[in-house]
């Protein structure tokens, strides 16, 4: 059982997650004030990857004070992604992508780095990332790269797009510990 709470105290995310060699299984929940102008919601989610740390995975349930939604995000050996709102799947290749980034989710950076193994040996990637945003759901492609920037215990990731740069620092699991302004696990 991984804890994380938002370092502006008013998000929370906790999650049971089952590690292999280097795939995972998580099933997990999230509860968030309202802050920024983004509204109060809670969400749960359930990921399973392959033993590579690829997604196969992500069930994403929303509650918000106008209803509840949910999206599933499947991907086929053949990766092909399904996207399903609950009105019918839509299929794409989202270029490749073999990750999926919840929004203010720690958890979810843990699969790049556990599948490079970037907590273990310094690398460089750019990766096409499937994107969740919450509280709307909705699911696009972003270009993310992840880089080691110490090795260690902890060891410390650096991720960047174009608008951002943040370095987690993480546990010999490649687990996130510290995710500079948005959570820290406890």
């Amino acid at each position: 059982m991984l804890t994380w709470a938002g370092t502006d105290c008013l998000r929370l995310e906790g999650a049971r997650v089952l590690l292999a060699e280097r795939g995972l299984r998580a099933t997990g929940s999230m509860v968030s004030a309202t802050q920024g102008g983004i509204e109060a919601y809670t969400a749960s989610y359930s990921l399973t990857t392959d033993e590579a740390c690829v997604v196969q995975r992500l069930t994403v349930r929303i509650a918000r004070a106008v209803g509840e939604q949910h999206v599933t995000l499947t991907r086929s050996e053949e990766g092909i992604w399904l996207v399903e709102h609950g009105q019918g799947a839509a299929r794409t290749n989202f270029d490749g992508a073999l990750d999926v980034d919840l929004a203010f989710s720690p958890l979810f950076n843990t699969l790049p780095i556990r599948r490079l193994g970037l907590h273990r040996d310094a690398a460089l990637h750019d990766l096409p990332v499937v994107f969740v945003a919450l509280p709307s759901l909705e699911v696009c492609r972003v270009s993310q790269t992840y880089r080691t920037a110490s090795l260690g215990d902890p060891a410390a990731v650096s991720i960047s797009s174009d608008s951002w740069e943040v370095e987690l620092t993480v546990d010999t699991d490649g687990l996130v510990l510290e995710y500079p302004g948005l959570a820290s696990r406890v």
